[in-house]
Formats: C-alpha cells, sequence, structure tokens
C-alpha cells in the first residue's frame, strides 16, 4: 500500500502545517480502512537442550517480522521499517485483509491468534494530489507465523527481517507500530500453552 505517516502530527509536520490543528480546519473527511499483523516465529528448543536440566524451563525464542516497503522508503531522511498492512478490499473482513496483506508483504502463512487493536488517525492526502482530509482506521491482529511462501514478499517489499522483540521495537519507525508491537508481546505472555508449545 502507498506510504501514510502514522500519527496527525507526523502528517502535520511532513506537509508543513504550523500546528496538528491547522490540518483539520476547514475540510471535508474521507475514510480509509486498512489491516494488519503483528507475526511472530518460534525457534524450537533443540532436543539436546531440552534433555539437559537447565533447558527443561527454556521458553523458546520468538521473533517478529519487519518490512521495509520499496519506494518512498523513508521518513523524515530516516529508512522506514514497519508491520506488515494494507487496504481492506471490497468485500473482505479485517481479518481476510490482515492475513492477506502479511502473506504479500511479508511473504509468509501465518493464523490470527488475536485481534490487537484498532489505531485511528487524521493525515492530509498529499501523496493523491488531491489534499483531503482522510480518517484512516487501521486494526491489527496477533498472529503466527505457519510458512514461508513459495513466491516470497510481494513487489512492494524491499526486505523482510525477524527479529528478537528489543531489535523489532527499536527498528520500528512509527510510535503508533512500537505500541502495537508491545500489546503483541503482552498477548503473547498470556497465553502459556501457546508460549511453550513447540
Amino acid at each position: 500500500m502507498p506510504f501514510r505517516p502514522c500519527s496527525l502530527m507526523e502528517k502535520a509536520l511532513a506537509s508543513g502545517a504550523s500546528d496538528a490543528g491547522s490540518i483539520l480546519a476547514g475540510d471535508t473527511m474521507k475514510r480509509e480502512f486498512s489491516a494488519g499483523g503483528a507475526v511472530f516465529k518460534k525457534l524450537k528448543i533443540s532436543r539436546e537442550a531440552r534433555s539437559c536440566s537447565a533447558g527443561k524451563n527454556q521458553k523458546p525464542k520468538i521473533l517478529w517480522i519487519l518490512i521495509k516497503p520499496k519506494g518512498g522508503d523513508k521518513f523524515h531522511d530516516k529508512i522506514r521499517w514497519q508491520l506488515p498492512k494494507g487496504w481492506i478490499d471490497e468485500g473482505e473482513t479485517s481479518q481476510e485483509a490482515a492475513l492477506r496483506e502479511v502473506k504479500e508483504e511479508g511473504g509468509v502463512e501465518a493464523k490470527i491468534v488475536d485481534k490487537i487493536d484498532t489505531i485511528k488517525w487524521f493525515f492530509k492526502d498529499i501523496y493523491q494530489g488531491k489534499g483531503e482530509l482522510t480518517l484512516k482506521t487501521v486494526t491489527f491482529y496477533l498472529m503466527e507465523w505457519q510458512k514461508d511462501t513459495k513466491e516470497g514478499p510481494g513487489e512492494e517489499t524491499a526486505e523482510v527481517v525477524w527479529l528478537p522483540y528489543e531489535e523489532a521495537y527499536e527498528k520500528l519507525t512509527f510510535k503508533s507500530e512500537k505500541e502495537i508491537l508491545e500489546k503483541a508481546k503482552k498477548l503473547l505472555a498470556t497465553d502459556q500453552t501457546r508460549l511453550f508449545s513447540v
């Protein structure tokens, strides 16, 4: 999906507005709906590690997927890393769209574990030259990796990485997606059966 800054203030700054309020004044508003996923992968504990006393209660290592989009892949001169997400097509549910976007942008098949949250922000659509005020709504789901696709990531993706939580959190460009990842980690931590099932 085309690049959209992830907060009203970020958009105001990017468009040269002096404050967030000025971006709202005197505009009609349209709405856009998207969905995406915070996808985790468990690295299995080796049989040898599980057989030793220290490894019996060892948690599997968890990695999280991030993508770097092609084209316009910098925000305020910073390389942009994000969670896979995209527009909900006509006739799709948010769950279907999230799974499709994860497959297209991340090159993986995943299953939904739980809903994380829905975030909203306003932006001025200067990228299509209309300057319309838009309310963007994105629903994120916690997902578990199942397998890589044969096709790999789609043409909109420049690079895909799997990182431990701390590295993924630091690498994400937008604060709103850092918060989504934090909530995803907390959701996963409450599901001890899933966390220890390897």
